[in-house]
């Protein structure tokens, strides 16, 4: 990345986090070899934290801050290129001090506390200091959109290539090849997380992986996936249907669609992510209404939780270093207790800067629908003989990553049709 740029990072991040005299060392963590016994090793990952102090990926390296010495006292150690790892990965020296003068610069510095983040045991400090590294790092710097950007053009790719192959015969497996092989060939590096295709029943399965069932005429075909570039990611979903979608999967599929443009629209600076969640919670239940498989008020619906027997999941989260990634609470915010919001993933006001995904679902999930104590609880606010007739239908779930400008948001993977034929 640019230096002025790093030294830009540097400098709000020595202004922001609360140091006093501490020292602040970000560990990158090292590779964890596989159980074989081979010289192998799960993929490398350096600590999201790392990354972002750092300005690039290195194993086992340590970004090191003394606030004393304002934004001079930034310093990176990394450790020496072996002649092995040269040999057998022809990996190359990353730019910083040999990690062997670390000790001494820790002892010239011996009665300092130390705050230690990136892989590192905590320390006294380590928590408040990440909150606010993470909450220092919500807003995208122009270098980090770029980068989100490029893997969105990989990820609209993949998806393109999609469209076209989803029929009856077909197996998840096929779509997956093609569709990372796509990422890859439009400048991904990896993909972002692990892709998602459920074709049935299948796509009710909210993190499901790819097998190799056959699509069937009439299926839900749900595609979860994202490209990766240098780290940062893109994720986007979209739902198909094999042949001619019927009726009642042309409302479900256009309830989803209009609860996301609602909650787009509601992602400006200042929103509450909490209240765009219970918004799209409404949206979804009067869309279920509107079908006959609600009944009652959507917005009383939602106060009773009885939306998260089709909508189990948060509407969205924030995409950087990885899909999720700075995701949480404002400063000194308590998790809310309420069940229906236990997998919300971020629980904070909208910033310019900031990027995330808007993902409203609607789901026929048996575990949730077959459970007794749920029928009981919500007797009279499901028509549950119709849901008994779509146990095996599957789901809906459309996915766009938004930026969060100072005036309208900008949907960033708007390239990328939802709308089913």
């Amino acid at each position: 990345m640019p230096p002025e740029l790093l030294h830009q990072r540097r400098r709000r991040l020595a202004a922001g986090l609360p140091l006093g005299d501490a020292l602040l060392l970000i560990h990158a963590g090292a590779p964890v070899p596989l159980p074989e016994g081979s010289d192998q090793t799960y993929p490398y990952r350096a600590h999201a934290e790392y990354i972002y102090a750092a300005g690039e990926e290195c194993a086992g390296g340590v970004v090191a801050f003394d606030p004393r010495e304002a934004s001079a006292g930034w310093r990176t150690f990394v450790p020496p290129v072996t002649e092995a790892e040269s040999v057998w990965e022809g990996r190359r020296p990353s730019a910083g001090d040999s990690i062997e003068a670390l000790p001494a610069w820790l002892e010239a510095r011996r009665d300092r506390p130390v705050v230690t983040l990136g892989t590192a045991s905590p320390t006294a400090g380590t928590e408040t200091a990440r909150e606010i590294f993470t909450e220092l790092r919500r807003a995208k710097d122009g270098h980090e959109l770029s980068l989100i950007r490029r893997a969105v053009d990989a990820t609209a790719a993949g998806h393109a290539l999609v469209s076209g192959l989803i029929r009856a015969g077909v197996t998840e497996r096929q779509i997956q090849i093609e569709l990372e092989a796509e990422f890859f060939r439009h400048g991904g590096n990896r993909t972002g997380y692990g892709t998602i295709v459920g074709a049935g029943s299948n796509s009710a399965v909210l993190h499901f992986a790819p097998s190799r069932r056959e699509i069937r005429e009439g299926d839900f075909v749900l595609v979860d996936a994202g490209a990766e570039v240098d780290r940062y990611v893109a994720d986007v979903t979209r739902t198909h249907v094999a042949g001619h979608p019927t009726g009642f999967q042309r409302d479900l599929h256009q309830a989803v669609v209009r609860t996301l443009d609602r909650a787009i629209a509601r992602c400006v600076p200042g929103a509450e992510w909490k209240a765009i969640h219970l918004a799209a919670a409404v949206d979804l239940a009067e869309g279920l209404v509107a079908m006959n498989v609600m009944r009652g008020n959507p917005t009383e619906l939602v106060e009773r939780d009885a939306h998260a027997l089709f909508f189990p999941h948060g509407v969205g989260h924030m995409l950087g270093l990885g899909v999720r990634d700075a995701s949480g609470r404002a400063l000194g915010r308590a998790k809310d207790p309420r069940p229906s919001l236990r997998s919300l993933r971020m629980d904070l006001p909208l910033a310019p800067g900031m990027v995330v995904t808007v993902e409203p679902g609607l789901y026929f999930i048996p575990p949730l629908l077959q459970d007794p104590a749920r029928r009981a609880q919500y007797a009279t606010d499901v028509n549950w003989p119709l849901v008994d007739r779509h146990l095996d239908l599957g789901g809906v779930r459309i996915e766009d990553d938004i930026l969060v400008t100072t005036g309208a948001p900008e949907v960033l993977t708007r390239m990328i049709p939802r709308d089913l034929p």
